[in-house]
Protein backbone atom coordinates (compact mmCIF):
# COMPACT_ATOMS: atom_id res chain seq x y z
CA UNK A 1 0.00 0.00 0.00
CA UNK A 2 1.33 3.44 -0.91
CA UNK A 3 0.64 6.29 1.51
CA UNK A 4 1.59 9.84 2.39
CA UNK A 5 4.13 10.71 5.05
CA UNK A 6 4.47 13.97 6.96
CA UNK A 7 6.79 15.32 4.28
CA UNK A 8 3.99 15.08 1.73
CA UNK A 9 5.70 12.34 -0.28
CA UNK A 10 4.32 8.92 -1.17
CA UNK A 11 5.89 6.04 0.72
CA UNK A 12 5.07 2.34 0.92
CA UNK A 13 3.83 0.99 4.23
CA UNK A 14 1.46 3.79 5.23
CA UNK A 15 -1.93 2.09 5.11
CA UNK A 16 -5.11 3.63 3.78
CA UNK A 17 -6.81 2.74 7.08
CA UNK A 18 -4.23 4.72 9.02
CA UNK A 19 -4.68 7.73 6.75
CA UNK A 20 -8.47 7.55 7.08
CA UNK A 21 -8.14 7.44 10.88
CA UNK A 22 -5.93 10.51 10.79
CA UNK A 23 -8.49 12.37 8.66
CA UNK A 24 -11.25 11.49 11.15
CA UNK A 25 -9.19 12.85 14.03
CA UNK A 26 -8.39 16.01 12.05
CA UNK A 27 -12.03 16.61 11.20
CA UNK A 28 -13.01 16.21 14.86
CA UNK A 29 -10.27 18.58 15.95
CA UNK A 30 -11.37 21.19 13.43
CA UNK A 31 -14.95 20.98 14.69
CA UNK A 32 -13.77 21.55 18.27
CA UNK A 33 -11.56 24.46 17.25
CA UNK A 34 -14.28 26.10 15.19
CA UNK A 35 -16.63 25.80 18.18
CA UNK A 36 -14.24 27.32 20.71
CA UNK A 37 -11.29 29.51 19.73
CA UNK A 38 -11.71 30.71 16.11
CA UNK A 39 -8.11 30.09 15.04
CA UNK A 40 -9.26 29.89 11.42
CA UNK A 41 -12.42 30.96 9.65
CA UNK A 42 -14.87 28.09 10.13
CA UNK A 43 -15.39 27.52 6.41
CA UNK A 44 -11.64 27.28 5.81
CA UNK A 45 -11.60 24.56 8.48
CA UNK A 46 -14.21 22.68 6.47
CA UNK A 47 -12.28 23.18 3.22
CA UNK A 48 -9.15 21.70 4.80
CA UNK A 49 -10.95 18.72 6.35
CA UNK A 50 -12.77 17.93 3.10
CA UNK A 51 -9.58 18.20 1.04
CA UNK A 52 -7.78 15.79 3.38
CA UNK A 53 -10.76 13.40 3.33
CA UNK A 54 -10.87 13.36 -0.47
CA UNK A 55 -7.12 12.76 -0.66
CA UNK A 56 -7.51 9.86 1.76
CA UNK A 57 -10.26 8.30 -0.36
CA UNK A 58 -13.25 8.89 1.90
CA UNK A 59 -16.72 8.77 0.41
CA UNK A 60 -18.15 12.18 -0.51
CA UNK A 61 -21.34 13.38 -2.21
CA UNK A 62 -20.81 12.41 -5.84
CA UNK A 63 -18.08 9.85 -5.09
CA UNK A 64 -18.41 6.41 -3.49
CA UNK A 65 -14.89 6.42 -2.09
CA UNK A 66 -11.38 5.43 -3.14
CA UNK A 67 -8.58 7.31 -4.83
CA UNK A 68 -9.72 9.82 -7.44
CA UNK A 69 -7.64 9.94 -10.64
CA UNK A 70 -6.62 13.07 -12.49
CA UNK A 71 -8.75 13.61 -15.58
CA UNK A 72 -8.14 16.58 -17.90
CA UNK A 73 -11.38 18.58 -17.79
CA UNK A 74 -12.82 16.41 -15.00
CA UNK A 75 -15.08 18.17 -12.49
CA UNK A 76 -16.58 20.67 -14.90
CA UNK A 77 -20.06 19.26 -15.43
CA UNK A 78 -23.09 21.30 -14.39
CA UNK A 79 -22.78 19.80 -10.90
CA UNK A 80 -19.27 19.93 -9.35
CA UNK A 81 -17.61 16.59 -8.63
CA UNK A 82 -15.74 13.82 -10.43
CA UNK A 83 -16.74 13.41 -14.06
CA UNK A 84 -15.37 12.19 -17.35
CA UNK A 85 -12.87 14.62 -18.81
CA UNK A 86 -12.20 15.91 -22.31
CA UNK A 87 -9.32 15.58 -24.74
CA UNK A 88 -9.85 19.09 -26.12
CA UNK A 89 -6.70 21.06 -25.35
CA UNK A 90 -5.00 18.04 -23.78
CA UNK A 91 -1.17 18.12 -23.84
CA UNK A 92 -0.27 15.45 -21.29
CA UNK A 93 2.52 12.93 -21.62
CA UNK A 94 0.22 9.88 -21.59
CA UNK A 95 -1.02 9.07 -25.09
CA UNK A 96 -3.56 8.52 -26.36
CA UNK A 97 -5.41 10.99 -24.15
CA UNK A 98 -7.24 8.97 -21.44
CA UNK A 99 -9.49 11.78 -20.17
CA UNK A 100 -12.70 10.83 -22.01
CA UNK A 101 -12.65 7.40 -20.37
CA UNK A 102 -11.39 8.53 -16.93
CA UNK A 103 -13.85 9.69 -14.28
CA UNK A 104 -11.95 12.09 -12.07
CA UNK A 105 -10.90 15.69 -11.56
CA UNK A 106 -8.44 18.20 -12.88
CA UNK A 107 -6.93 20.86 -10.60
CA UNK A 108 -9.70 23.45 -10.93
CA UNK A 109 -12.36 20.73 -10.89
CA UNK A 110 -11.02 19.58 -7.50
CA UNK A 111 -10.97 23.11 -6.06
CA UNK A 112 -14.49 23.76 -7.35
CA UNK A 113 -15.85 20.53 -5.80
CA UNK A 114 -14.15 21.00 -2.42
CA UNK A 115 -15.43 24.56 -2.17
CA UNK A 116 -18.92 23.42 -3.20
CA UNK A 117 -18.92 20.85 -0.39
CA UNK A 118 -17.54 23.34 2.16
CA UNK A 119 -19.70 26.35 1.30
CA UNK A 120 -22.87 24.46 0.39
CA UNK A 121 -23.07 26.06 -3.06
CA UNK A 122 -20.99 26.29 -6.23
CA UNK A 123 -19.09 29.45 -5.25
CA UNK A 124 -16.28 29.02 -7.81
CA UNK A 125 -18.65 28.10 -10.63
CA UNK A 126 -17.79 26.73 -14.05
CA UNK A 127 -14.62 27.54 -15.91
CA UNK A 128 -10.91 27.03 -15.40
CA UNK A 129 -8.28 28.50 -13.06
CA UNK A 130 -8.39 31.87 -14.85
CA UNK A 131 -12.15 32.09 -14.28
CA UNK A 132 -11.94 30.96 -10.65
CA UNK A 133 -9.21 33.36 -9.60
CA UNK A 134 -11.34 36.31 -10.71
CA UNK A 135 -13.90 35.31 -8.05
CA UNK A 136 -11.31 35.33 -5.25
CA UNK A 137 -9.29 37.83 -3.23
CA UNK A 138 -5.51 37.65 -2.96
CA UNK A 139 -4.19 37.09 0.58
CA UNK A 140 -0.70 38.13 1.74
CA UNK A 141 1.52 35.13 2.46
CA UNK A 142 1.75 36.12 6.14
CA UNK A 143 -2.05 35.85 6.45
CA UNK A 144 -2.56 32.70 4.37
CA UNK A 145 -4.41 29.91 6.15
CA UNK A 146 -5.12 26.24 5.40
CA UNK A 147 -8.19 26.17 3.17
CA UNK A 148 -7.03 29.05 0.97
CA UNK A 149 -6.29 28.29 -2.66
CA UNK A 150 -2.81 28.54 -4.16
CA UNK A 151 -2.50 29.49 -7.82
CA UNK A 152 0.31 29.16 -10.34
CA UNK A 153 0.94 31.29 -13.40
CA UNK A 154 1.05 35.00 -14.13
CA UNK A 155 -1.46 37.37 -12.57
CA UNK A 156 -1.39 40.99 -13.65
CA UNK A 157 -3.81 43.89 -13.32
CA UNK A 158 -5.03 43.42 -16.88
CA UNK A 159 -4.07 39.87 -17.79
CA UNK A 160 -4.47 36.57 -15.98
CA UNK A 161 -2.81 33.40 -17.28
CA UNK A 162 -2.81 30.63 -14.68
CA UNK A 163 -2.09 26.94 -15.14
CA UNK A 164 -2.61 25.23 -11.76
CA UNK A 165 -4.44 25.52 -8.45
CA UNK A 166 -4.15 23.58 -5.21
CA UNK A 167 -5.79 23.66 -1.79
CA UNK A 168 -3.32 24.94 0.79
CA UNK A 169 -3.19 22.71 3.88
CA UNK A 170 -0.32 24.37 5.75
CA UNK A 171 3.39 23.68 6.21
CA UNK A 172 4.17 24.47 2.59
CA UNK A 173 1.86 21.75 1.22
CA UNK A 174 -1.26 21.49 -0.90
CA UNK A 175 -3.85 18.89 -1.82
CA UNK A 176 -4.10 18.92 -5.60
CA UNK A 177 -4.85 17.12 -8.83
CA UNK A 178 -1.38 17.36 -10.31
CA UNK A 179 -1.35 15.71 -13.74
CA UNK A 180 -2.54 12.78 -15.84
CA UNK A 181 -1.39 9.49 -14.37
CA UNK A 182 -1.70 10.60 -10.74
CA UNK A 183 -4.47 10.60 -8.14
CA UNK A 184 -5.56 13.44 -5.84
CA UNK A 185 -2.56 13.81 -3.54
CA UNK A 186 -0.50 16.02 -1.24
CA UNK A 187 2.44 17.87 -2.78
CA UNK A 188 4.84 20.60 -1.75
CA UNK A 189 3.93 24.07 -3.00
CA UNK A 190 7.21 23.93 -4.92
CA UNK A 191 6.11 20.87 -6.94
CA UNK A 192 4.69 23.20 -9.60
CA UNK A 193 6.57 26.12 -11.15
CA UNK A 194 5.25 29.67 -11.24
CA UNK A 195 3.74 30.13 -7.77
CA UNK A 196 1.47 33.19 -8.00
CA UNK A 197 0.00 33.52 -4.51
CA UNK A 198 -2.70 32.65 -1.99
CA UNK A 199 -6.35 33.43 -2.68
CA UNK A 200 -9.53 33.27 -0.60
CA UNK A 201 -13.26 33.34 -1.26
CA UNK A 202 -14.70 36.29 0.70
Amino acid sequence: MIGISRDGQRHPGVSKRRRLAAVTVLAGTLVVLSGSIPLLPVTLNRVTAIAYAIEAGQEQPGWTGGEIPYSWGGGHDDVPGPSLGTCQGYSGAILPCPATRTRGLDCSGLARWVYRLAYGRDVLGPGNTDDHIRRLTEIPAAKARPGDLVFYGKIGKRKVKTHHVGIYVGQGRMVNALKTGTEIRIDSLTAVKGFAGYFRYL
